[in-house]
């Protein structure tokens, strides 16, 4: 493959492939031939039905910047004059107070990500769009540069400025094979029998991404669904407001409360609507894509269901009067690809070298997931994170079409919904469950669901111990927000795991097996730690990328001389360590959690839990802090681990699956006598936090250095051969100019959940990260990104919906910074 000007086929000219073109051609690649199975410009797919509304802000600040690229590439852009982007703003109106409390956190998501915008009343809501109905409107989140679209046009000017630097596009050309020679894609083959040469192919089909990854034996795990759209007939309120060439003024409107948005076509409404039930598409269904697309027939428009739409009408005309007057003059369902978390599908496949995908993209993300992944295959990494948008980031339950049709439509119904940050799956649920399971049920876990496992956040059983809590633990009462999902029992056991011993169930965590004799080269070359120790040591280390930016933090554990495991953060770890295996066959990777399991047995009285137990010297002599002994405990073999995420005496023991059950019982049983209780997720984190640990994918990210997180320890200065180190070689803890802080709340009671922005003389100035209350020093912890000079003692202000949190940068660790209970 050709390291200066390789060929590259990007399969699909819709926002994203077109995007992708003119990225690629702007960064010097030119051999690019773009195909697409429809006529172009309008080839028929999501692209060319879309209604183009850009709204910026969302949770995730990686989709928040996406957008705003989008918004100022496509503001650069004109076809003949005319406009790809028409900043008219868009506003979001609430009709309850829920909605309008949410506003709030939305308008700090804004701030946290750098896009302007606030929180109007009623009369500026009527002021900024005056269809509206004043009196059911409660407030309004208007962003001055959210606004529209056009997808189609925009199409046109990025194809025409791509083929000026020597991208090829061709239309009515089906991809019907992807050519591959020993595990590396070499071309494709059209419908015609065409052979055409590549070094990369790129699909950006958008809802045809799964057939096509299917080519390769790749899951691609997408849904198609129709989603309504309605056009009205003339609104006398609209008439010689716009014209053809303007087509809109008013800013683009969402009625959230009512799954609805709309926006200006010159002298009529759009209407989309979420609210219609899921409509799944058949792509074998679907009408074949031939020359006949037209801006008013193509494949990727279903005919429109009236009876699905007919509440949606009468919710329109009842928040803007002026549609009583009006009809429906035409609609559509427009067929949209949804994932499982609702996130975009970025990367490459884990098992077919050079096939790329870029699927499940909206326009408002297309031009930056465009940029990120040229410049993942030109420079290896993105500027931005791209941890939740990895087509990689799934376990392979989660890619089952059973998994991806059940939980893409149920994002499908969420779309608009309040969703509280621990919002848990309904269904499906119990896919995945720890040996532990039965017995925790028994003990009345609340359950949460991360990537299908069911993980405990409090235990039902210990809500006794509440009321045996002593004065300094007792937890204060929470406002509505940060009570959901929450409960004060997990005060309780976070005081008996610092007082007594608690069981925790970590079997959810990842876990890799590296082994062969290649392994320490391996493990030497990924991570930032010395992994040449002896037989029996763990090391905590970061996985970096080229310019330094962490990738995943690990825990490496040498069980024998060519055999590792490795404590991982998900799936993105297990793909990352299996492409960096060398060819040669000298080191295996293999995923061991679902045959493995996981104890956290933690608290001072926890050796005096495990001893007994066992025949092997668990002493603080014979088994020191981030060593591990391969022993026997009730007779079940285990390995343990002197690891302790909570800040506590105690060991990661392991086994396999097989025994879990009867090692739960065992240290359930002999616990008794010590006062022993299960403790769950809720507990954990706010104990961990007091602690100052660091939670990959929160906390930190690829945006990050080891340094501006706190993380330098990590690093083995004696190492130099490590995928990253001349990126960091000349840093410190000094010459950062941003960096990971513990604060702590003021008034002790106010707990925020995370992407809260930060004020910093009365300046946003950073965002929160992670935050929980902590139960032993009795105040709110949050953990925030801010400017390096914010040091110890520096007083800061976190915006929690519609009011000023005042919060102080403390010193680190919260908890035993002596690291005495923990080495005892």
């Amino acid at each position: 493959m050709s390291t200066t000007n390789p060929r590259v086929v990007i399969i699909g000219a819709g926002i994203v492939g077109a995007n992708l073109a003119d990225e690629l051609t702007q960064r010097g690649w030119t051999d690019i031939t773009v195909l697409d199975q429809g006529p172009l410009p309008l080839a028929g797919g999501s692209t060319s039905h879309a209604p183009g509304l850009v709204f910026q802000t969302n949770g995730s600040q990686t989709m928040t910047k996406l957008a705003t690229y989008t918004v100022e590439k496509f503001k650069s852009l004109d076809v003949d004059g005319a406009w790809c982007f028409n900043q008219v703003g868009g506003l979001e109106i609430a009709t309850t107070p829920e909605r309008l409390a949410d506003l709030h956190r939305r308008q700090g998501w804004a701030t946290s990500w750098g896009v302007p915008g606030e929180v109007v009343g009623p009369e500026r809501c009527a002021e900024l769009h005056p269809l509206l109905d004043r009196e059911q409107v409660l407030g309004g989140f208007h962003t001055p540069t959210d606004g529209l679209a056009k997808a189609s046009r925009a199409v046109t000017a990025l194809i025409r400025r791509a083929e000026s630097r020597g991208a090829v596009f061709r239309g009515s050309t089906r991809v019907a094979e992807i050519l591959q020679q020993g595990g590396r894609v070499t071309g494709v083959r059209t419908g015609s029998g065409e052979e055409i040469s590549a070094d990369l192919v790129v699909s950006c089909a958008g809802f045809w991404g799964k057939a096509l990854g299917e080519l390769v034996g790749m899951k691609v795990p997408l849904l198609p669904l129709a989603h309504q759209y309605a056009r009205t007939g003339q609104v006398a309120e609209l008439v010689g407001r716009n014209d053809d060439l303007i087509e809109a003024r008013l800013p683009i409107l969402r009625h959230q409360d009512r799954d609805l948005y709309y926006r200006e076509h010159n002298d009529r409404l759009g209407i989309g609507s979420y609210a219609h039930r899921p409509m799944p598409a058949q792509l074998a269904e679907l009408p074949e894509v031939n020359d006949d697309v037209t801006e008013a027939a193509m494949p990727s428009m279903l005919p429109f269901t009236e009876e699905d739409f007919a509440p949606s009408w009468e919710h329109s005309r009842a928040l803007l009067p002026s549609l009583r007057e009006a009809k429906i003059d035409a609609g559509f369902n427009g067929i949209m690809s949804f994932t499982p978390d609702g996130g975009p599908l970025v990367g490459e496949s884990p098992d077919v070298a050079g096939f790329w995908v870029a699927e499940a993209v909206w326009v408002t993300h297309s031009a930056g997931v465009a940029r990120a992944v040229a410049q993942l295959l030109i420079e290896g990494r993105s500027e931005l994170e791209l941890h939740g948008c990895d087509v990689n980031r799934f376990d392979e339950i989660e890619t089952t079409d059973a998994y991806v049709s059940e939980t893409a439509q149920r994002n499908f119904v969420e779309v608009y919904d309040v969703l509280h940050p621990l919002q848990p799956k309904l269904s499906p649920r119990d896919l995945r469950v720890s040996p532990f399971h039965a017995r925790q049920k028994e003990l009345g876990a609340f359950f949460l669901e991360s990537h299908a496992w069911e993980r405990p956040h409090w235990y039902e059983a210990n809500a006794r111990l509440v009321k045996e809590l002593p004065p300094e633990w007792q937890p204060p009462s929470r406002d509505a927000w940060s009570a959901m999902f929450h409960s004060p029992i997990a005060a309780a056991e976070a005081w008996k795991t610092r007082t007594a011993v608690a069981m925790y169930d970590m079997t959810s965590l990842k876990r890799i097996e590296v082994s062969g004799p290649g392994a320490v080269e391996f493990l030497q070359r990924t991570t930032t730690g010395k992994m040449d120790k002896s037989v029996g040591s763990v090391t905590y280390a970061l996985v970096l990328d080229r310019a330094g930016g962490i990738r995943s933090d690990v825990t490496v554990a040498r069980l024998g001389a060519e055999l590792f495991q490795v404590g991982a953060n998900g799936n993105l770890d297990l793909d990352h360590f299996r492409r960096a295996t060398p060819a040669d066959g000298s080191v295996q990777v293999r995923d061991i959690t679902g045959g493995t399991c996981c104890i956290g047995v933690w608290g001072p009285l926890a050796r005096d839990l495990v001893q007994p137990l066992s025949g092997e010297d668990f002493s603080h002599e014979a088994l020191k802090y981030f060593r591990l002994k391969r022993a026997h405990i009730a007779g079940i073999p285990v390995t343990a681990m002197r690891l302790s995420y909570v800040g506590e005496l105690g060991w990661e023991i392991y086994t396999s699956a097989e025994y879990g059950q009867r090692l739960w019982d065992a240290l359930w049983e002999a616990g008794q006598p010590l006062g022993v209780i299960a403790a769950g997720r809720a507990a954990f984190n706010s104990l961990r936090l007091e602690k100052g640990y660091r939670s990959w994918g929160a906390d930190m990210t690829t945006e990050h250095n080891p340094y501006e997180a706190g993380l330098g320890f990590a690093v083995n200065k004696k190492k130099s051969d490590y995928v990253g180190h001349d990126a960091i070689a000349g840093l410190s803890d000094e010459s950062v100019t941003r960096r990971l802080a513990c604060l702590t709340v003021d008034d002790g009671r106010s707990v925020v959940l995370g992407h809260e922005p930060v004020f910093l003389d009365g300046e946003p100035a950073g965002y929160v990260t992670s935050a929980a209350f902590g139960h032993t020093i009795g105040k709110p912890i949050a953990y925030a990104w801010l400017p390096a000079s914010a040091v110890v003692g520096t007083s800061v202000e976190i915006q929690y919906f519609d009011r000023k949190v005042r919060a102080t940068v403390t010193a680190e660790p919260l908890v035993d910074p002596e690291m005495t209970r923990i080495r005892r």
